[in-house]
């Protein structure tokens, strides 16, 4: 049976923000740029082809999905608004607006991700186990179903 691929990638290392700084304008430290760099990699190793990737428009997301896709080749990268500071339950949405490709990588921020992570592999939001910087959580859904909490396959859980 098919599956639908569900990639999501907590941005790395970021630097604090500079007094007045704003926090969507955070860039990734040195550290992060070599995680990024390293997730980019794994992904690749993996077999990792997202058909489509989302990411939040914070700088550092935004710097970790172009390190990231420089590893995996891949184009069609959009930045979406919804991402940043999201519940699982917007990050549902956002996955559900682009239920049109089979396989997609979605590039974000903690908490949601570890939440929704929790939501789509047991069924509740509220027992997150964590996700660290430039960390990869890939799920897998059967293709039929649609993204329901519990729905999902773990497959791989990777961290630099």
């Amino acid at each position: 049976m098919a599956t639908r691929e569900i990639i999501l990638l907590r941005h790395a290392h970021a630097d604090s923000a500079a007094a007045g700084e704003d926090d969507m304008a955070r860039s990734l430290s040195a550290e992060g740029e070599a995680e990024a760099d390293a997730a980019g990699v794994w992904l690749k190793q993996h077999g990792a082809a997202p058909q489509r990737v989302l990411f939040s428009p914070a700088a550092r997301t935004r710097e970790t999905c172009e390190r990231v896709l420089a590893a995996l080749g891949h184009t069609d990268a959009r930045s979406e608004a919804r991402i940043y500071d999201a519940t699982p339950a917007s990050l549902l949405r956002v996955l559900d607006d682009h239920a049109d490709v089979n396989s997609v990588m979605l590039v974000g921020h903690n908490p949601g991700l570890e939440n929704l992570v929790a939501l789509l592999t047991e069924g509740a939001s509220d027992s997150g186990r964590g996700m660290p910087p430039a960390s990869v959580a890939w799920l897998a859904l059967p293709d039929a179903e649609a993204i329901e909490p519990g729905s999902a396959e773990a497959r791989h859980f990777w961290w630099p």
